[in-house]
């Protein structure tokens, strides 16, 4: 009897395994042999077959993705080009995975930092050895975004399942929840009623002709610090005014993510002990609304570096109750604040309400004129206020060019004359005019050809958000000013430093360093432009895999990614189509300008779904 009840018990446990064994060759029939072309939507199997990346997490990774492909770009895996590998999908609880403002990786790494100074805040990357080495997956019901200009207004809650905001500014307007729509009204923490009527109250503070705030196109490029869900930048867009709205990963989380997914020009970052990524004197117009930032602390050095990257004659708007409220502490922050500034030069341009509005001297004159040993000083002689990538903030006022004191100001043409007009700093690089006509001249063409190939893809409302990932002087982003776009314009840390000349022609963008994750959140850019940015990357063995499975995690679903470099590099790409589940636009062409070995390379990224996710063709 008891050797019977074993030899069932063998049997039982034999047709299980036959059993799971079958389950999973079927799963792996679907996971593999499901792959579809073109707008359908590919669909993976079970939760068991998604799982984090081991190598991110610093475990043993037994994949055959555990050694990274740092060497020279090239066919090493074959002569077919054809890879082996595939990735695996991350865990769905880091859809929306940011790998160098990731939270969990700092209490990994266990790092001591200062809250008080928003360390926590700041870019932390992982180590070679740690990054994710998985694909990022859309969130459950995740939809094609809605198109500019409705998304300003609205967005797919499915795309951004997060409505913690919309309850607790419920009284402010920020966002509301409506069915399977989160909806903006165009409220702020200070502008309940709508940006609109706020920004035209401002325009009337400054008497600027018909409370329109671009004043005839001298204001073009506003620093909204504190943004929210970007409002204030999303309703300058009808002027012609472009805004960098920044804000931290914080307590507010996904408000940055809202901006992006709204269609509104938007950044990951802080005011804390590093430079803000952008040169000095890039902003007419700065702002904050109950950003709860402390301006004077340490010296003022917040305020100083918001100094920095303000032009001569630029405005500071100040919406708090330091410049309005009578209780004890908000006066004592009140006089403590209108010291400092008058220190720095700055006067009142006007003053309402609850919202006073400084502005910066246009010259040198007055930081001449103090008396010797006033704070704050001014900024060594051989300090370079262009370098900011890395550099520490120092409480200083970083005084004026020579050129700029001369001419009383930047000397720019008014916005739109500005965006082909070479401006006074060109001469910082020894580039003349007609350089600078020509590079604008030879984009103009190759954009051009870029939407040639595009055109069977795309129609006037595809694209809304473009990174060019190594932006030069800008002429890329300036070539597509008919389109109804913007270009977060990318110079890489190790080029010329020429992200003044781009702001200076009215654009905007920041700087970065390729060999690591940029400050965005996944499936927030329509397009990506990467000119020669993996041949530089190579050149300082970083890689190539790293930068693939980066823009693949940047990039939305259907959208595109155009590669203009070596042909090595163009093979080193094609390798990874399947595994990304990317697919070609057209065939690789040559440069059309014979300008030299450069290839053109478009790719679109499928739309694929995890096993709970369905797809909406709006």
């Amino acid at each position: 009897m008891m050797r019977g009840r074993s030899d069932g018990a063998q049997k039982k446990r034999l047709l299980t395994s036959v059993a799971v064994v079958a389950i999973f060759v079927v799963v792996l029939y679907f996971y593999f042999g499901s792959k579809s072309n073109g707008e359908s939507a590919l669909e993976y199997g079970s939760r068991s077959l998604r799982k984090l990346g081991s190598s991110y997490l610093g475990g043993d990774d037994e994949s055959d993705l555990s050694s990274k492909q740092d060497e020279k770009f090239g066919l090493e895996d074959g002569e077919d080009g054809i890879v082996s590998k595939s990735f695996p999908v991350c865990d769905d609880r880091h859809s929306e995975l940011i790998p160098c403002l990731d939270r969990h990786l700092i209490y990994q790494m266990r790092l001591k930092l200062d809250l008080t100074l928003m360390e926590h805040y700041e870019r932390h990357c992982p180590l070679p050895e740690r990054r994710f080495n998985c694909l990022i997956p859309p969130p459950a019901g995740y939809k094609v975004p809605i198109k500019w200009p409705r998304s300003r207004d609205e967005v797919w809650k499915a795309n951004i399942p997060h409505t913690h905001l919309a309850h607790e500014k419920s009284d402010q307007n920020w966002m509301v929840v409506k069915g399977e729509k989160i909806i903006f009204p165009g409220g702020g923490t200070h502008f309940h009623y709508g940006a609109d009527k706020y920004i035209a109250l401002i325009a009337n503070m400054l008497k600027f002709p018909n409370n329109n705030l671009n004043n005839g196109g001298r204001i073009r490029t506003v620093f909204d610090v504190g943004c929210g869900v970007a409002s204030f930048g999303g309703y300058l867009l009808s002027s012609d005014i472009i805004a960098m709205s920044l804000a931290p990963n914080d307590v507010h989380q996904n408000q940055i993510q809202f901006a992006l997914e709204r269609g509104i020009p938007a950044y990951l970052g802080v005011l804390g002990t590093k430079r803000l990524p952008y040169p000095s004197r890039s902003f007419e117009f700065a702002h904050c609304s109950r950003c709860r930032i402390d301006w004077i602390q340490r010296d003022g050095i917040l305020l100083l570096e918001l100094d920095r990257v303000l032009r001569p004659g630029g405005y500071f708007a100040y919406s708090s109750p330091e410049a309005y409220a009578q209780d004890e502490e908000d006066l004592r922050i009140w006089k403590q604040m209108s010291t400092l500034v008058e220190r720095m030069c700055w006067k009142i341009a006007e003053k309402k309400n609850q919202t006073v509005i400084w502005v910066k001297p246009l010259n040198n004159d007055c930081y001449m004129e103090r008396p010797a040993g006033t704070q704050p000083p001014l900024c060594r002689s051989n300090d370079d206020p262009d370098a900011v990538w890395g550099v520490n903030m120092e409480a200083c006022i970083t005084p004026y060019s020579d050129h700029d004191h001369k001419v009383g100001g930047s000397g720019l043409a008014p916005w739109p004359a500005r965006l082909s007009t070479p401006p006074p700093r060109l001469a910082d690089f020894g580039y003349s005019s007609e350089m600078f006509e020509k590079d604008v001249e030879l984009w103009q063409r190759r954009v051009e050809h870029y939407w040639n190939i595009l055109s069977s893809k795309i129609s006037s409302d595809t694209l809304r958000n473009i990174m060019d990932m190594k932006a030069n002087l800008g002429s890329f982003a300036a070539a597509l000013k008919d389109k109804d776009v913007w270009v977060m314009n990318v110079v890489p840390k190790d080029g010329p430093n020429t992200l003044k000349i781009v702001y200076d022609r009215g654009l905007i963008g920041t700087t970065h360093d390729w060999c690591e994750a940029f400050s965005t959140y996944p499936r927030t850019y329509d397009l990506l432009h990467a000119w020669n940015v993996f041949s530089d990357i190579e050149k300082k063995g970083c890689s190539g895999e790293d930068l693939l499975l980066e823009i693949d995690r940047i990039v939305r679903p259907s959208g595109f990614v155009i590669f203009r470099d070596k042909q090595h590099v163009i093979d080193f790409v094609k390798k990874y189509l399947s595994p990304l589940h990317w697919e070609a636009v057209a065939d690789p062409t040559p440069d059309q300008d014979q300008e030299g070995d450069e290839i053109v390379f478009i790719i679109q990224k499928k739309l694929w779904l995890t096993s709970e996710s369905i797809r909406d063709t709006e």
